[in-house]
């Protein structure tokens, strides 16, 4: 096992909770073991209508699975009743319940809010004169105008409202950074921590449940998937045929302690953050730099700052979306990195599962990532079917594979040209 950089038990950032919802299960077990055997959760989507769209499949959830309604949600939408979900599973797993000083608890999470209903939008634009001007004592007033849609679409909100719920009284950061937002919170609440900002961190990220509205809008981008032979194949990263990726739903929290503070309180620990590396491309918006820069940059600085060298890393998560622009770009990075070993470093994305979850997408493959080693299993990439030239590494194809692997990276690359990389390692490896 490779030397870690040489930070005190209170410098070093462990994970004692997690939890999850995905479109495979309502808790992190049900999901990896769903993964493991190679199951999808894209089905044809049964939320709303897609007719006349261009796709009509996404990862959605089972709603009547998820944790009973709060009045919290009313104002949150449901990207709060996400969180509450993930975040009851993982509170449970640290017993949070028992910690004293709430004051120093604070909550870093990636998500955009609960988009708006078309009913919603249809109401505002009712009370629009001419001009495109809103009567808004009008809007105010009308019985059939929900302003919680309002609130809910505020990126703050659902962050805060979860604080309110666990009475965490720390600093709450939302963090909106399209496809790297689940990953960048969990960075962003490692460095709360190394700051002695925080003693405990509710870290992850959520994306409220498929509605039309939110679907439309990635569909009018022309970034999901238009052909597929089914729904389950439809989401292929590196695999020839891809051509778009797919919408999915969830979420994922991870409470994140000092070594310190998990061993003082006894809890379990489950893995531990190692590093943490951010950077933006300045490119386009919707496309990575075609040389990989920023996600290479993001990669090198989250191993540097793990105090480990490139040659230490056992495995990639991938950002690996299935689209034709991402995927060889990210096999670039990874060649980038590693050098010639890139042949020799599994790589697997959980997308081809669960689809592409945007702000949650980081969290999620944090977690499962996490989980992986504890296991000692490698998810796979499934839909490996149709060899690409310049997609040559091993991306762990179809099938799990047992491996006892103790440093990960999981990285996330956003809309924008926002980028995000986790350096993780095993709770075995902890001294």
């Amino acid at each position: 096992m490779p030397e870690r950089a040489d930070r005190s038990p209170a410098q070093r950032v462990v994970v004692t909770g997690a939890g999850m919802v995905t479109s495979l299960g309502p808790d992190l077990a049900t999901t990896f073991e769903a993964m493991a055997a190679g199951r999808s959760g894209v089905t044809t989507l049964t939320r709303f209508d897609a007719t006349g769209l261009p796709c009509d499949i996404g990862a959605q959830l089972d709603v009547e699975g998820l944790i009973p309604e709060h009045a919290l949600d009313e104002v949150g939408g449901s990207e709060l009743r996400l969180l509450r979900h993930a975040t009851a599973q993982a509170t449970t797993q640290a017993d949070l319940a028992a910690f004293h000083d709430r004051r120093r608890i604070a909550v870093a999470i990636g998500g955009h809010g609960s988009t708006p209903s078309v009913r919603h939008i249809q109401r505002t634009v009712h009370h629009m004169d001419a001009a495109d001007e809103v009567d808004a004592v009008a809007l105010r007033d009308d019985p059939k105008w929900d302003r919680s849609n309002w609130t809910a679409r505020s990126p703050e909100t659902a962050p805060t409202l979860l604080a309110h719920h666990l009475d965490a009284r720390g600093p709450v950061l939302p963090v909106v950074s399209a496809c790297a937002a689940g990953t960048q919170a969990i960075g962003e609440g490692l460095r709360f921590l190394r700051e002695g900002r925080a003693d405990v961190v509710v870290a992850g990220g959520a994306e409220p449940l498929l509605n039309y509205s939110y679907f439309l809008g990635f569909a009018i981008l022309g970034a999901l998937t238009r052909r597929y032979p089914s729904p389950e194949k439809a989401s292929r990263p590196f695999d020839r045929r891809r051509n778009g990726f797919v919408i999915g739903e969830g979420a994922a929290v991870l409470i994140l302690e000092t070594l310190e503070g998990a061993r003082a309180r006894g809890r379990e620990i489950l893995g531990e953050v190692l590093g943490y590396g951010d950077s933006a491309d300045g490119y386009r918006i919707t496309d990575m730099h075609p040389e990989a820069d920023g996600a290479v940059l993001a990669m090198r600085a989250a191993i540097a700052d793990a105090g480990l060298l490139p040659d230490d890393v056992d495995y990639v998560n991938a950002h690996g979306t299935s689209t034709p622009i991402n995927d060889p770009t990210e096999t670039l990075a990874c060649k980038r990195v590693f050098g010639d070993r890139a042949y020799e470093v599994p790589i697997s994305s959980n997308k081809s599962m669960i689809g592409h979850t945007i702000g949650a997408a980081g969290a999620i493959e944090g977690v499962l990532t996490l989980e992986g080693m504890r296991r000692g299993l490698m998810l796979p990439t499934i839909n490996q079917e149709a060899p690409d030239r310049r997609c040559d590494l091993d991306y762990v194809p179809n099938e799990a594979r047992a491996s006892s692997h103790h440093v990960a990276l999981s990285n996330s690359f956003g809309f924008g040209g926002q980028n995000a990389c986790l350096a993780l390692g095993s709770a075995e490896s902890i001294s």
